[in-house]
């Protein structure tokens, strides 16, 4: 069961007044979709404006570390798995954004003097902010914390009420649910709500003062991808702007290695469109998001998890399949995100992996013996009373240092947070290419 939330419409329950204009949401029209698990930094999953100050994250701070609020204070840190005390440095790393696409979450509401957890989905066009890895971190218009939602896109019901009535162009398929990226990023490429042709460079921990543009209508080549590990792979793709996915719909493990990509290395997309990779080995499949874990404790990278889940049925084979064209990505049961010609859809992924994650260019990625840093796959788009009940999600294994090898007997999970804020470096106006440090 997941209760709609619309933009625009006060929560019953908040953290923060609304009244006080903490945060706007705005009317966004979601691009086409067949939803699913999605990466935090896929290239225009999140959208932004020329109006960037959608959340007040200084007065959420006063009002937080207010000691008249201390009660409050204490739950909401304790909603996201860290101190009081590590509010100031938490919100400093958050990035404001805005949703192009229905999102599911674990929502909180505010009820005698506790967090109260419940799974949410929140309609396109409501502000948030996402912490270094992409995940839904605040709601902003409240203040509410936001969790990960844990259970199957497949399998969900989703339950309208007379303030928040079912919203036009609501499509039970076309919902995402967010997993973490791989690694921390410096910056999301956000494309602009109201003109899509606009793509927005915002550094992490930014509510839009250091915007820089780029036009999502330039071409960028595919790389050449043939060798590399699936995840440096995703990662230079998406440091280009473009978004990865696996022929035949599962995800392999981040060190399974690529034998081709459809299209081919040379071809020119639109940032944000898919580009098809088949790997050597099996794939793994599913529809739940499982293994992320909980914010960092002061100084590291933010990671919300959540421990209720029903994750799904897992285990396909990788097959090689080919998208109808470069704006569309390729056809699979699991239904990864398609992407028109206003910019992009974000790319599906697994549970326990982080899929691509933003990365510094082809000419900085790292050589293929690099550790695996995660995988994504797309969930199921079965019916959601026909999905059969999954395995329980793994936990996070160590990052390893050996060579990738050449099968993907398991899938990785994120890696840990790492102990400081990433550097930001000054972004590019001439390309999206989200970044990433190890």
């Amino acid at each position: 069961m997941v209760k709609a939330v619309a933009a625009g419409v006060p929560s019953l329950a908040p953290f923060f007044d609304e009244n006080q204009g903490l945060g706007r949401d705005a009317q966004v029209r979601a691009p086409a979709a067949h939803g699913g698990l999605q990466q935090g930094d896929t290239p225009g999953l999140y959208g932004g404006s020329k109006q960037p100050t959608i959340c007040d994250v200084v007065r959420l701070e006063e009002f937080l570390t207010d000691p008249a609020n201390e009660r409050k204070a204490q739950a909401w840190a304790a909603a996201l798995s860290i101190s009081a005390a590590e509010i100031p440095g938490y919100l400093g790393r958050l990035t404001a954004v805005l949703l192009r696409h229905d999102t599911l979450v674990k929502n909180h509401d505010y009820k005698k003097g506790k967090a109260v957890p419940f799974n949410a989905l929140l309609q396109t066009g409501i502000a948030i902010l996402v912490d270094e890895r992409g995940l839904p971190a605040v709601k902003c218009s409240c203040g509410n914390p936001l969790r990960p939602f844990e259970g199957d896109t497949t399998r969900i019901r989703v339950e309208f009420d007379d303030r928040n009535e079912e919203w036009k162009g609501y499509e039970k398929s076309s919902v995402v649910a967010v997993r973490p990226a791989t690694r921390k990023v410096e910056q999301l490429a956000l494309v602009d709500v109201q003109e899509p042709d606009r793509g927005v460079n915002r550094p992490v921990g930014t509510t839009g003062e250091d915007d820089t543009e780029f036009d999502t209508r330039e071409r960028r080549a595919v790389p050449d991808l043939t060798g590399t590990t699936f995840g440096q792979a995703s990662r230079r793709l998406a440091g280009k702007g473009l978004a990865a996915a696996l022929a035949g719909g599962g995800l392999p493990p981040d060190h399974a290695r690529v034998t081709a990509s459809d299209p081919p290395a040379g071809t020119e997309l639109r940032f944000g469109e898919y580009v098809t990779l088949s790997v050597a080995g099996g794939a793994t499949s599913g529809g739940s998001s499982t293994g992320t874990s909980t914010p960092p404790r002061s100084g590291s990278g933010s990671e919300p998890g959540s421990s209720e889940s029903t994750p799904s049925a897992s285990s396909s084979s990788s097959t090689s399949t080919s998208p109808p064209s470069g704006s569309t990505p390729p056809p699979s049961s699991s239904g990864s995100v398609s992407s028109g010609p206003s910019g992009p859809g974000p790319t599906s992924g697994p549970p326990s992996a982080g899929p691509p994650s933003s990365a510094a260019p082809p000419s900085s990625e790292p050589a293929s013996s690099d550790p695996p840093a995660g995988s994504a796959k797309p969930p199921s788009s079965k019916d959601p009373t026909s999905s059969a009940p999954p395995p329980s999600p793994p936990s996070s294994p160590p990052e390893t240092t050996s060579s990738a090898p050449t099968s993907a007997p398991v899938t990785s999970s994120a890696p840990p947070p790492e102990t400081s804020r990433p550097a930001t470096s000054a972004p590019s106006t001439g390309g999206p290419g989200a970044t990433s440090t190890v």
